[in-house]
């Protein structure tokens, strides 16, 4: 059995330790085999020679992380125990545009870092996950984003119009109305990211167009970045019609979560098949986010790991 202590400087404790040292719970649940006693910045670490050595890698992994991203959430903790610390410190911008008051939106987890690396290198990406993983918010920030620096012309913002156990019937107001609500985490993204005077000239002068994907037939997208949102609701046929209407100089993100599908039983999900059928296409890329991925509050994360027991 060894023992050693470490000194935590420069660096603040509650940002590596936790409210009420809740992460350093965590951190102690991940190390079992290895006893850690925390008094104010000293660590004192007893157990094999092994164990506290890899310890001390992980602990500068951790530190790193809250210098590089000026944040370390159990989320994260646990991806760098488990994953590869340096792929998932590879990226020294994470910045993707800076949004309403000089806000930062910028890529958070390693999921996110791949949406943002991967439609860089493909024009079509798919990105499938649970709830709260970020998959809309970071879609819509790469749009904004190529919008901002000219790299496309417009920004096309699609879903299929599924009820989730309501009717559209029964709802007041004309279409557009009646379709606001199925809009809005994408109305929520954009309002982040754009003034609101502009966000409404963007979007009567068609520079930004947010319509149900039944609005999308016929048309050739050009030289637009068109994000497909809540993919699993689209039919094996709205699908592919969606995908053909690619056009020159396009990007295309097809966002959906295969755990929350609203098609009558019947009806097979687009998104399943398209993932079946499409994945040997080199320049289509899939990444695919979990619960580790979940920014939301920490519940959020427990919940989707109790659905899946």
């Amino acid at each position: 059995m060894s023992e050693k202590k470490i000194t935590l400087s420069n660096i603040e404790l509650v940002k590596l330790f936790g409210t009420n040292n809740n992460k350093l719970d965590k951190i102690k649940r991940l190390f079992p085999q290895l006893k850690i006693i925390s008094r104010g910045e000293n660590l004192k670490l007893i157990g094999s020679t092994a164990q506290i050595k890899y310890f001390e890698q992980k602990l500068t992994a951790f530190i790193k992380h809250i210098n590089q991203y000026n944040s370390l959430t159990i989320s994260q903790i646990e991806r760098l125990v488990e994953g590869n610390e340096s792929e998932i410190l590879e990226s020294k911008n994470d910045v993707i545009l800076h949004g309403q008051q000089g806000k930062i939106i910028k890529a958070r987890t390693v999921n996110q870092r791949k949406m943002v690396s991967e439609i860089a290198k493909n024009d079509m990406i798919f990105a499938i996950g649970p709830a709260g993983t970020g998959k809309t918010y970071t879609a819509v920030a790469l749009a904004v984003s190529s919008l901002k620096n000219r790299e496309v012309r417009r920004i096309v913002l699609t879903r299929p119009a599924v009820e989730a156990g309501e009717n559209l019937g029964f709802l007041p107001g004309d279409l557009k109305e009646k379709l606001d609500p199925y809009m809005q985490p994408i109305y929520d993204a954009l309002f982040d990211m754009i003034p609101i005077d502009k966000l409404t000239d963007y979007v009567e002068n068609g520079t930004i167009q947010i319509a149900p994907l039944a609005f999308m037939r016929g048309r050739t997208l050009d030289k637009a970045f068109v994000i497909l949102d809540e993919g699993q609701n689209t039919t094996e046929q709205q699908m592919k019609m969606f995908l053909t209407r690619m056009g020159k100089s396009a990007k295309f993100i097809i966002t959906g979560d295969e755990t929350q599908i609203d098609l009558p039983k019947n009806q097979k999900s687009g998104l399943i098949h398209a993932k079946n059928t499409l994945k040997n296409i080199k320049e289509i890329s899939f990444i695919t986010l979990d619960g580790k991925d979940v920014i939301r509050h920490k519940l959020v994360k427990q919940i989707i790991n109790a659905y899946k027991k």
